[in-house]
């Protein structure tokens, strides 16, 4: 990719406020990205999964506004951020409708690293990381925009503490905090 990331972040703003001439721009320099990100999250995907990573981008695309007229973009850090939480969305709603059962076991917590591959999680388990992370958004929403960041768009902390303007210290802290609350949150139920 031969542009600048000011040059992708001038082309989101322009984007977002009805400059439809920019997103042909935009296309072809942040679509390698959304590849990356789509393919991260679906790589360890059953062989009979039935999304592609390309429906999985256009999916999201269509969940981020299509004419980007409603997001006004502060740099490219959060749009990408934004466009992995879309993602997310996308595989976890195809998750609930394939599996009509209950939460299935607890989500192995140790996955939850920087950028790791959502697609390593069983249907049941994404949807009870989505159910914590529903739960971690509700009381704790700044720790929930570091994961989705950190996580699920693969952003160091630096990246994320710009797109969030927080400090670097700032947002290692939330993401430990968030870490701890999603381990608590995702534990089985040992009721008997």
């Amino acid at each position: 990719m031969s542009s600048s990331p000011n040059d992708v972040t001038q082309l989101l703003h322009r984007w977002a406020h009805g400059d439809r001439g920019a997103l042909d721009e935009l296309m072809p320099l942040i679509y390698r990205e959304l590849h990356k990100l789509a393919k991260r999250q679906m790589i360890q995907q059953k062989p009979d999964h039935t999304l592609q990573t390309t429906a999985v981008i256009h999916e999201a695309y269509l969940r981020l506004g299509g004419s980007g007229s409603e997001k006004d973009w502060e740099n490219r850090a959060h749009f990408f951020g934004v466009a992995a939480k879309a993602m997310r969305h996308v595989l976890v709603d195809h998750a609930r409708t394939g599996r009509a059962g209950k939460r299935g076991g607890a989500v192995r917590i140790e996955q939850l690293s920087d950028g790791a591959d959502i697609g390593e999680l069983r249907p049941a388990e994404m949807i009870a990381l989505d159910d914590a992370l529903t739960s971690l958004t509700l009381q704790y929403p700044r720790q929930a925009e570091v994961v989705e960041l950190r996580y699920f768009g693969g952003l160091t902390v630096e990246e994320t503490a710009v797109a969030l303007k927080l400090s670097p210290e700032t947002v290692a802290r939330d993401w430990r905090f968030a870490r701890a609350f999603l381990r608590t949150e995702l534990k089985p139920d040992i009721r008997g």
